[in-house]
C-alpha cells in the first residue's frame, strides 16, 4: 500500500504537490494557533511532570533500572530525533532568517540592501526556538505516555495502548488501530522525506570534492549503500547496531564541531551565540503563544505560518517514530530523568551546533562574500559554502567535507535503523522482538520508497510528502493531546514510590522485564 501510494504520488506529482501544499497553507492560516498552544501545552505538561511527585515514577516497575547507559541512550535519542536535520539546516536555517527575520524593524530599509548585523542574534534565536524545547516537547508527550502504559502497566508498545484509560477496549479495535496506521504512514513518509534530504547533502559533497555528478545515478548509488549498511546494524539489534552507531555518530558530530569552531570566526560564534540565546529566552513565552494577524502585523504572521507553524506540524508528524523510539530505550528511567534527558540534553546540542555552524554563516554572509542565501543556492549546498569560506587550505577543506559526509551518511544510517525498528513494532503488534526476516523487510522498504521518490520523483515529490506530512501532523496533535490527557488520568491515582499502600493481588504479579533485542526471533 505504501508502495503504491508512493507510485501514484510520483506520477501526479504536481496535482499531489499542489493540493498538499494548498492544504497545508489552509491548516497554517486557520488552524495554526492549534499547533500553537497544543506544543505549548506539551512543553509545560513536560515541565510541571518533571518538578512534580510524579517525576519520581520509572517507566517501568518501581525496581526496574534502564536498560542503556546515559551516554548511550542520549546518543540514540538525539541522533534519531533529529541529527541529520541539524547537519542540513545547521547553516542554510540563520542564514534564512537573516533575510527574512520575524521583526520587521529589522529588515533593509530597501529591498535591495543587504541584510542588517542586528538580524544576526533574532535569526539564530529564531533558529533555537525551532529546534530546541518545542519539538523535544513533542517527542516527550508520545514517548513518556507510551514508556509508562507500555513498561509500567504492562501494555503492548504500540501508540494505541496511550489512549487505553480514554478507550478502554476500543484501544485495541478499529480506533486504535486507526492511530496505528497514521503512525505507520508518518514514520515511512517522513524517513523518506529525512533520507532524500540526506542523499542530496551526500551528493553535493561528493560533487564539490571529486567533482561527482549530482544526478539521479550518483543518489541511487549512495541510497543503495547506505540502505545495506543500515540492513545490516538494524539486523544486529539495539544494543550491537543502533547503540554503537549512535555513540560513534554523536562523537564524530562534536570532532566536528569543535574544528568548525577553532578555525571559524571565534569570538563572533561566541558572542552571537550568547545574545541569541538570551533573546531565545527572553522571547520563549511570547513566541510560544504567539500567532499574529496578517494584518496586524504581516511580517511576523508570515514568518510564524512559514517557519514555526510548518515546524510544528512536522514535529508532530514525526512524533510517533521518535517517540517510539524513546519509549522503547528509555525502559526503567524515572519521568524527571526522561524529560531531563530528552528535554535539556538536546537543546545544549543545537545551541552549541545553531551557534558555530549558524553563527559562522552568519558571520560571512554579513562580513565576507555571501553566496548562501539566493534563489540559485541549494539549501543541501550550505554546510560545504561554510568550508569553502573558511580560512583553510584546499586539501584541508576537502578532507573536512569528507568528514562532514561522514557525519551525514551515519546519521542517515542510525535513522534508518531506528525506523526499521519502529514500524516493525508497530506492525507486529506492539512486539519488541520482530521477526529478523521482518526487520529486512522494513529497512529495504524505506530504501526503496527513497529511491523512488528521488530518482523518479525528484525534489517536487519530496516537497509533496514533506507538505502531506506535515498535514498528517494535523489529527496527531488531537492525538497527543488526548495521550497527555490519558497519562495525567492515571498518574493521578499513581502512588509516590515507597509510600505504602494496601495489598493488591495485582502488586504480586511477576514483574514486566525489559524489551529483549539480543536475539530477535528467525
Amino acid at each position: 500500500m505504501i508502495i503504491l501510494f508512493v507510485v501514484l504520488g510520483i506520477v501526479y506529482t504536481e496535482p499531489l504537490l499542489e493540493g498538499a501544499e494548498n492544504t497545508r497553507d489552509w491548516i497554517g492560516d486557520t488552524l495554526g494557533w492549534f499547533y500553537v498552544l497544543s506544543t505549548t501545552f506539551f512543553l509545560v505538561t513536560a515541565f510541571i511532570l518533571m518538578l512534580s511527585r510524579f517525576g519520581k515514577i520509572r517507566l517501568g516497575p518501581d525496581d526496574s533500572r534502564p536498560e542503556f547507559g546515559t551516554v548511550a541512550w542520549f546518543a540514540m535519542l538525539f541522533t534519531t530525533g533529529m541529527g541529520i536535520g541539524l547537519v542540513f539546516w545547521g547553516v542554510a536555517e540563520p542564514i534564512t532568517h537573516l533575510h527574512n527575520p520575524r521583526s520587521a524593524e529589522l529588515l533593509p530599509a530597501e529591498p535591495d540592501k543587504p541584510p542588517l548585523a542586528e538580524a544576526a542574534s533574532e535569526a539564530l534565536a529564531g533558529s533555537f526556538f525551532h529546534w530546541s524545547f518545542h519539538p523535544w516537547a513533542i517527542y516527550i508527550a508520545l514517548g513518556m505516555s507510551l514508556g509508562y502504559f507500555a513498561f509500567r502497566k504492562g501494555l503492548p508498545l504500540r501508540p494505541a495502548s496511550a489512549l487505553y484509560p480514554l478507550l478502554g477496549d476500543r484501544a485495541f479495535g478499529w480506533p486504535g488501530n486507526l492511530v496505528d496506521i497514521l503512525a505507520v504512514f508518518g514514520t515511512i513518509f517522513g524517513l523518506a522525506t529525512s533520507l532524500g534530504l540526506g542523499t542530496l547533502q551526500i551528493n553535493s559533497g561528493l560533487s564539490e570534492v571529486f567533482g561527482a555528478p549530482n544526478n539521479s545515478w550518483s543518489q541511487s548509488i549512495i541510497i543503495a549503500i547506505i540502505t545495506v549498511i543500515a540492513l545490516i546494524s538494524v539486523l544486529s539489534g539495539i544494543d550491537k547496531g543502533i547503540r554503537r552507531l549512535s555513540v560513534l555518530n554523536l562523537w564524530l558530530a562534536f570532532v566536528l564541531l569543535g574544528f568548525i569552531f577553532l578555525v571559524g570566526p571565534k569570538l563572533w560564534m561566541v558572542s552571537t551565540m550568547i545574545t541569541g540565546t538570551g533573546e531565545y529566552f527572553a522571547n520563549l513565552i511570547p513566541w510560544s503563544m504567539s500567532f499574529p494577524h496578517p494584518q496586524a502585523d504581516p511580517q511576523a504572521a508570515e514568518f510564524t505560518t512559514t517557519w514555526s507553524v510548518f515546524y510544528w506540524g512536522w514535529w508532530i508528524s514525526w512524533s510517533p517514530f521518535v517517540g517510539i523510539f524513546l519509549a522503547r530505550i528509555s525502559y526503567g528511567r524515572t519521568i524527571r530523568e526522561f524529560v531531563l534527558g530528552a528535554l535539556f540534553a538536546p537543546v545544549v546540542v543545537s545551541v552549541l551546533w545553531f551557534g558555530v555552524f549558524g553563527g559562522s554563516g552568519l558571520y560571512y554572509e554579513l562580513f565576507g562574500n555571501g553566496g548562501f542565501y539566493g534563489e540559485d543556492v541549494d539549501e543541501a549546498d550550505a554546510a560545504y559554502h561554510l568550508l569553502d569560506a573558511l580560512p583553510l587550505p584546499p586539501i584541508v577543506a576537502a578532507i573536512t567535507a569528507l568528514f562532514l559526509i561522514l557525519v551525514v551518511a551515519v546519521f542517515f544510517i542510525t535513522s534508518s535503523d531506528s525506523g526499521s525498528l519502529v514500524v516493525d513494532t508497530l506492525t507486529n503488534g506492539g512486539d519488541t522482538r520482530p521477526l529478523r526476516l521482518q526487520r529486512a523487510f522494513w529497512a529495504l522498504s524505506e530504501g526503496v520508497v527513497t529511491l523512488i521518490l528521488l530518482v523518479l520523483g525528484g525534489e517536487y515529490a519530496l516537497d509533496a510528502l514533506q507538505a502531506a506530512s506535515v498535514v498528517t501532523g494535523l489529527p496527531f496533535a488531537v492525538i497527543l493531546v488526548l495521550m497527555l490527557f490519558s497519562l495525567l488520568k492515571t498518574l493521578r491515582h499513581e502512588r509516590t514510590p515507597g509510600e505504602p499502600r494496601p495489598y493488591r493481588a495485582e502488586d504480586h504479579q511477576p514483574p514486566i522485564q525489559p524489551p529483549q533485542e539480543t536475539k530477535p526471533r528467525e
